[in-house]
């Protein structure tokens, strides 16, 4: 499968390129200083491009194809994973995944939003974009770790609900009202995180938690760029204009306080190191879940409404 990358990162692949062509001479060239000055260039550019990436850059990583999603950090951090399935209701809706699973000490329920690697997977899971069935079924698993008093951890990486006919006969406003209704009393700790794009209800709709912690290349806002352009300028072209005043990336919304944390990733994306990614999540999710589950749940509750009802407050 082709590599893919980025416009910002060309500079970095050509770069990496020249290096290792240098390596395949060395056997036959002492060129060791060099090797070891082209290193040093590679690691300098890396660090300078990703220090002061644009809006619109942190939204390409986070729809970067070989970034990790929920069931990639499932299996990367949680061991004895049993996937549940079904609404009880229509069907398995196959964009949203969760189940019980041990994150070390701890035994969770771990809900999340699923994309496909290729065509016949995105098919499959309909892009990451879930139906009402979706998030029915999400209500279900929070209900039954509810039941069994275990915390739930979901996470977020959609482009937004399903916008199709059918959705909406099946009653997809109601099914996201329902959770956030539902998630704002559940009685265990809900830790939510934003893994990669979050667009929307399609987000919202498993996003109430007690506390919500964001990957460093990811975006959550009530729209993407693009629609945002096009609604405002007709146009797609000017999707990065959009990004920059949607002011959507994890920086800004910890500055907002609609996040409380902000989960560092490898050097340039958590798609370079998977392994690293899943383990610096696993550490923040150990040590806010070592916090959350000491609290009474009516103090949970609380927390929780006064958090969500201070959101979105400003002084004229």
């Amino acid at each position: 499968m082709a590599k893919t990358v980025l416009d910002f990162e060309k500079p970095i692949v050509e770069l990496e390129a020249k290096l290792e062509e240098m390596k395949r001479l060395s056997d036959k060239m002492n060129i060791e200083g060099e090797i070891i000055k082209i290193e040093e260039k590679v690691r300098e550019l890396k660090e300078g491009i990703y220090k002061d990436l644009t809006r619109w850059q942190r939204v390409q990583l986070a729809r970067h194809p070989d970034r990790p999603y929920t069931l990639d950090y499932i299996y990367l951090m949680t061991s004895n994973f049993i996937e549940l399935h079904g609404d009880r209701g229509y069907k398995d809706d196959k964009a949203i995944v969760g189940g019980f699973a041990q994150l070390d000490e701890f035994k969770v329920m771990i809900i999340g939003h699923q994309k496909g690697r290729d065509t016949k997977t995105n098919l499959y899971r309909n892009f990451g974009m879930p139906n009402p069935e979706g998030y029915r079924k999400a209500l279900r698993l929070m209900k039954l770790a509810e039941k069994f008093n275990k915390p739930v951890i979901t996470m977020i990486d959609t482009p937004g609900a399903y916008p199709g006919l059918e959705a909406e006969e099946r009653g997809q406003a109601e099914a996201i009202a329902k959770n956030l209704f539902e998630m704002s009393k559940l009685r265990v700790p809900i830790i939510v995180v934003i893994i990669g794009e979050g667009a929307s209800g399609g987000a919202l709709g498993i996003g109430v938690g007690d506390r919500i912690l964001m990957l460093e290349n990811c975006w959550y806002s009530v729209i993407s760029p693009e629609s945002c352009s096009s609604i405002l300028w007709r146009s797609w072209d000017y999707k990065e204009q959009a990004a920059e005043a949607l002011k959507l990336t994890s920086p800004d919304l910890l500055e907002q306080k609609l996040i409380d944390r902000i989960i560092p990733e490898p050097l340039g994306g958590a798609h370079k190191d998977q392994q690293q990614a899943a383990a610096n999540l696993k550490s923040v999710l150990k040590e806010e879940l070592q916090q959350l589950v000491k609290i009474k749940p009516e103090k949970l509750i609380e927390t929780r409404l006064e958090k969500f009802g201070r959101m979105g407050e400003f002084v004229e």
